[in-house]
């Protein structure tokens, strides 16, 4: 695995971990607000897949070792078309790329979907239909148990800066329908943060060829990988091939 340093062209630099192999499909994970790509889970899963693909691992921007401040998908599309444009790089020749974001990396992802044709296949986790209705109840045990318990780690909290949440930003809910490219939902039936209704109506109203999958008694995001990693994994291989 490599660290790599990119240039968005707002000029916020992106940091990215490339795991490199013989294949010929590389796979961008997209982790959501307050995750990272060297977060204890994320490490694992690139490790995971990278036993079938290439991956890239992002850290958006206010995140991680990147720079500036996160803006919660207003400005990390910028981000997201810098690593893509490192993935089609002839050095790589790569001839499949593949997205999968979770949470607002999920919305990063479609939102990239939305405006461009060039990604053949993609797996949204948990993304909000509208960020101004996330539910985000902070105060359940569901909620807090896993960062404070599962995902202990001081570093990664500390390399968080977030901006103001409030700029103007798209909602997946109006530009989904302009998505063509395949998209993988999934939830997790007891999220608190970002309610299943939400990426069952993203499901709904897309008009791409599509397949959803509720998580029973899982919760957020990378956590359908962490309560149960071999079916999520299974997930995941069959929809991208």
């Amino acid at each position: 695995m490599k660290e790599v340093f990119l240039t968005t062209s707002d000029n916020i630099k992106i940091a990215v971990n490339h795991y490199q192999s013989e294949n010929d499909c590389v796979l961008v994970i997209c982790p959501g607000w307050f995750m990272t790509k060297d977060s204890g889970i994320f490490e694992k899963m690139s490790q995971d897949f990278h036993k079938k693909y290439d991956i890239i691992s992002m850290d958006f921007r206010g995140h991680g070792k990147s720079c500036g401040f996160y803006t919660f998908t207003a400005k990390e599309l910028f981000d997201l078309e810098a690593v893509v444009e490192y993935a089609k790089s002839p050095e790589f020749g790569y001839k499949k790329i593949y997205l999968c974001g979770f949470s607002l990396g999920g919305v990063v992802v479609l939102n990239y979907c939305a405006k461009y044709d060039d990604i053949n296949k993609v797996i949204a986790v948990s993304p909000p239909a509208d960020f101004m209705k996330i539910e985000n109840r902070m105060f359940m045990p569901q909620a807090w148990f896993p960062t404070l318990f599962k995902k202990f780690e001081p570093k990664r909290w500390l390399s968080v800066r977030p901006g103001f949440p409030l700029l103007k930003k798209e909602k997946p809910v109006d530009y989904i329908c302009n998505v063509q490219t395949p998209v993988l939902f999934a939830a997790g039936e007891n999220d608190p943060t970002v309610f299943p209704w939400h990426t069952e109506l993203l499901y709904n109203r897309a008009k791409c060829e599509k397949k959803y999958k509720l998580f029973k008694n899982s919760s957020h995001a990378e956590d359908l990988y962490m309560d149960f990693p071999e079916e999520f994994m299974q997930l995941c291989y069959e929809w991208l091939g």
